[in-house]
């Protein structure tokens, strides 16, 4: 069933700045899901016989916090209280409205009540945790004011660090934009054995870009140029605060890096130049660690990022930024900005971005001081850890990868062709239990993959980032699917661009970081083969494709090949873009594991 959105969650919006598009300007199913209907369902008791190492409460709820000086800023809020388990496993971030660190030890069996007092349904995802469908927080369980959904799972991740935030179809970029987010830290023996920094020498970093009016309070805009886009702030925080300096010893720290933006993606690198060195991904630490001069990281991956700041002298300053790139924003618009959007102008969009900081350009993030002078500290590892390797050869598909075919319009951000809609799964979406699959993740405009799902049949090459193409058949089937998602404009379907043909279609090209829910998988290849080689140079020594991953960055043009588990867990899993406007917008799909 599901419930209206009531007067309240209107009157907080609007008093953020939000405001609701008018119908003429948008779908007709988009204005029916913001005016009308988020989905939800009653609430559910704990069971009596889990014996639970590890219990809690968490509240979603509205709240005040100083953000900027003056007037206190209206915030969604998640709070926690522990009910039996060890004291850390909750670690509160102060002055922050990020939701507590929570934090859990692999193999212990954890009981969440999760209580919703906010004007509208929600639900919350562990994003990154491996967990039957009934306790992943799929849309379909979003509970209304009052009620309460209880979560029971045994901790099956390796360690790493993951990420809780709501999941409501159609209010998800809202509710994390107002502050629903919080770290989900997973430990383990094999990282036990690391003499890794810890305590205040691990530091974590979570990245977000806001925007606030006079009065102090957050502005969220759902124009359609917002939603194709994506949303974009004019401050940058860390941790949920205005970043100020951060102040160290003289040895070696441990920043765990999220990146909490709706939209935003960033290109991290040390001011002074000093390399960055990876230690661990969305899946945990890598077997090696990896120095390379800047990371990308896009809306939902995490980076495990070792710096040693041993030899520098007492009050010397560094920083971590976030420096210049492009190619993620379509053509289209960089055309509309004349290219100055890239270089620090804003160009003809600076109205349309409400004044936001340029995508793609150089800023500051955080501001490092050494403070003070130490003996001695934790030594780099050579090695880091162990995990499986996939082959192709291991896979339950090796000639006919599962596809997900990415393609946008005006209104209109799809998957395979399809918008979601529960209950639609298709047949490519439909998984064997305990199966290893080869995934394709690929942009569709024109193509086959676009409207019909189908990616490659060929055989995959070894040893090379090549990978096979997608079809060019034209699937109209898939077409005539697409028509309810997409946007009439005189008469012409918008749905996937199929209709505007191939060349139009990548106008409106843009990377996308794809989440797949239950176990991480491996990304296997990376082809460039269709991507602006300008533009991709700009990032390609940044985008990380080593370990186990639960979100990857696909740059317009890409292709990428993944091999994911389906083990363990029947249910429904969704996949879907984790620029939370796309997600919102009906860039998500679901895979039924049967």
């Amino acid at each position: 069933m599901s419930q209206p959105l009531n007067a309240s969650r209107r009157r907080f919006l609007q008093q953020g700045g939000m405001g609701l598009l008018a119908a003429s300007m948008a779908p007709t199913w988009l204005n029916a899901m913001e005016m009308g209907k988020i989905m939800s369902s009653p609430g559910n008791k704990a069971n009596p016989d889990f014996k639970a190492d590890v219990e809690l409460n968490l509240l979603a709820q509205h709240s005040e916090v100083s953000i900027l000086p003056g007037t206190a800023t209206r915030v969604f809020r998640y709070t926690a209280q522990l009910i039996r388990g060890p004291k850390d496993s909750i670690v509160e971030i102060p002055g922050s409205y990020l939701g507590p660190i929570l934090q859990f030890h692999k193999g212990q069996k954890v009981r969440i009540h999760f209580q919703n007092q906010l004007p509208e349904p929600s639900i919350t995802h562990w994003h990154g945790l491996h967990v039957p469908s009934e306790q992943d927080g799929h849309p379909m369980h979003a509970v209304v004011k009052g009620d309460t959904r209880v979560y029971e799972f045994e901790v099956l991740n390796r360690a790493g660090l993951n990420i809780y935030h709501p999941h409501p179809h159609g209010a998800t970029a809202s509710q994390v934009y107002y502050g629903l987010a919080g770290g989900l830290l997973v430990r383990d023996q094999e990282e036990a054995r690391h003499d890794l920094p810890s305590g205040e020498f691990e530091v974590p970093i979570v990245i977000q870009d806001r925007r606030f009016d006079g009065n102090n309070q957050l502005v969220y805009s759902s124009t359609m140029h917002d939603r194709t886009i994506g949303f974009y702030g004019d401050r940058i925080l860390v941790n949920g605060k205005l970043p100020s300096t951060l102040d160290v010893a003289s040895r070696a720290y441990r920043f765990r890096i999220l990146n909490g933006s709706n939209a935003r993606i960033y290109k991290l690198a040390w001011s002074d130049g000093t390399p960055v060195t990876l230690i661990g991904v969305d899946g945990g630490l890598l077997e090696v660690p990896e120095h390379r001069p800047y990371v990308m990281i896009a809306p939902g991956e995490r980076l495990d990022v070792w710096m040693d700041f041993t030899g520098r002298s007492l009050g010397s300053r560094l920083s971590l930024k976030s420096l210049t790139f492009k190619g993620v924003l379509p053509k289209m618009a960089e055309n509309m900005m004349g290219g100055g959007m890239q270089h620090g102008g804003m160009g003809g969009m600076a109205g349309m971005m409400g004044g936001a900081i340029p995508v793609g350009s150089e800023y500051d993030i955080l501001s490092i001081r050494i403070a003070r002078e130490v003996d001695s500290g934790s030594k780099l590892p050579s090695q880091l850890s162990t995990y499986p390797h996939y082959q192709v050869e291991d896979t339950a598909n090796a000639g006919k990868p599962v596809p997900i075919g990415v393609s946008e319009g005006p209104g209109s951000m799809l998957l395979n062709g399809r918008p979601y809609a529960f209950n639609d799964v298709q047949p490519n979406e439909r998984i064997p239990l305990n199966s290893l699959q080869l995934l394709e993740i690929f942009h569709a405009h024109g193509g086959g993959g676009g409207h019909g799902g189908e990616a490659s049949q060929a055989p995959m090459e070894h040893g090379g980032e090549k990978t096979p193409s997608a079809s060019g058949e034209h699937n109209m089937a898939g077409m005539k699917a697409s028509e309810g998602g997409g946007m009439g404009m005189g008469g012409m379907n918008m749905g996937g661009m199929g209709m505007m043909g191939g060349n139009m279609g990548m106008m409106f090209s843009m990377a996308h970081p794809i989440h797949l829910h239950g176990q991480q998988f491996q990304v296997i290849s990376r082809s460039s083969e269709g991507t602006d080689p300008a533009d991709y140079a700009t990032v390609k020594e940044g985008l990380v494709s080593s370990g186990l991953k639960d979100t990857v960055l696909l740059m317009p043009g890409e292709k990428i090949h993944i091999i994911k588990p389906f083990q363990d867990f029947k249910g429904l899993f969704m996949y879907h873009c984790h620029n939370l406007e796309h997600e919102d917008l009906g860039m998500m799909r679901e895979f039924s594991v049967e």
